[in-house]
């Protein structure tokens, strides 16, 4: 029951995260810029905070009393993240949701997933979710082939976008995608893949944060919230710096009071993107708290995504005019993905993990 919840859990938040950008799309009249530092005031701040104070008590005098190297490691990763959250913002505006998550998040599930059991093993004194002990049990080796089956899947829907780019004319791709420009998408969706694994090494980072969570009454259960409070001030800090550059050099500065948009509109959507945004790593931490295993964790996390916002994308019609063979080759590659939550759920239900 432990490994059916997480995978709930898991799932709950992957439609959270495949689902944030919807209402970004309901926002008239505000740049770019705008409604990302909008809604990100509510995904990085304001409902951690709230998530934290409901769910952890005494969390602010955790994070008081916690060595500052934990602190600033934690912080570090955040900014880092930050960056990636950026460019993966842009790799949205660039590849659309299908295409985009898929090669963000098939970095993001490689890096995330397998460099921190492998810094357990070079770096720690630590005997559990190490690399060397996923090798040599049985669960631990179901846990890595379903890891590579699910970035075979992404491989594949990464496939399917090459083909999109192929086989539509411009006009084609700006009616699906308004700014689809796959060079340029691509460069930005490797280094938000990259970076963005940033989280998940922080949320390691920040484990100690999490133990005395536990310690001090707390449900272990939401013993993660603490730890993205720091770890998401980082991510604000990141974002804010940005879009305010941005505000100053587009001059966008007035998108916020202009009242020929609709202001309260705005608001609301972006304020209702950031919320569901951070959902997703609430439930993430309700999971990791079920399965254990932050490579199986992180990689089901990941595959989910995948599925909802390649869901996402054939309702909004990003695959309208493509040929059987691209649209059966998306189709195939969200497959995939589903037949690796499979494995990297049976693996953690081994019980030699």
């Amino acid at each position: 029951m432990q490994v059916i919840a997480g995978i709930i859990y898991h799932f709950i938040g992957g439609f959270a995260s495949g689902s944030f950008y919807i209402p970004y799309k309901k926002v008239k009249g505000w740049s770019w810029e705008s409604y990302w530092i909008v809604g990100g005031l509510f995904s990085w701040l304001f409902i951690p905070l709230l998530a934290a104070y409901l769910t952890v008590p005494g969390f602010m005098q955790i994070i008081r009393t916690t060595d500052a190297s934990i602190i600033f490691w934690t912080f570090v990763m955040g900014l880092l993240w930050g960056v990636g959250g950026l460019t993966f913002g842009l790799g949205m505006r660039y590849l659309g949701l299908s295409l985009g998550m898929s090669v963000i998040l098939g970095l993001t599930s490689a890096f995330g997933s397998l460099v921190p059991p492998i810094y357990r093993d070079l770096f720690t004194n630590s005997t559990e979710h190490t690399f060397s002990a996923m090798l040599s049990s049985t669960g631990g080796q179901v846990v890595l082939a379903g890891v590579v089956v699910c970035l075979t899947g992404i491989f594949v829907c990464g496939r399917a976008g090459i083909l999109k780019e192929k086989e539509l004319t411009d006009e084609q791709k700006k009616n699906s995608i308004q700014e689809f420009n796959l060079s340029k998408g691509l460069v930005v969706a490797i280094i938000s893949g990259v970076l963005s694994a940033c989280f998940n090494f922080g949320i390691e980072a920040g484990k100690p944060m999490a133990v005395a969570a536990v310690a001090n009454g707390s449900n272990p259960l939401f013993q993660n919230n603490v730890i993205f409070v720091v770890l998401l001030w980082g991510g604000l800090t990141t974002n804010f710096i940005w879009c305010i550059l941005l505000n100053f050099q587009n001059k966008t500065f007035g998108d916020y009071t202009n009242n020929r948009t609709p202001l309260l509109n705005n608001y609301i959507f972006a304020a209702l993107a950031g919320t569901t945004w951070f959902l997703q790593f609430f439930f993430y931490g309700m999971g990791e708290s079920k399965l254990g295993n932050g490579a199986s964790s992180w990689i089901l996390h990941m595959a989910f995504i995948i599925l909802v916002s390649s869901m996402w994308g054939i309702l909004l019609k990003e695959w309208k005019g493509v040929s059987k063979k691209t649209y059966s080759t998306i189709l195939m590659g969200i497959f995939i993905i589903i037949l690796s939550v499979i494995i990297v759920g049976y693996g953690n239900s081994i019980e030699d993990i």
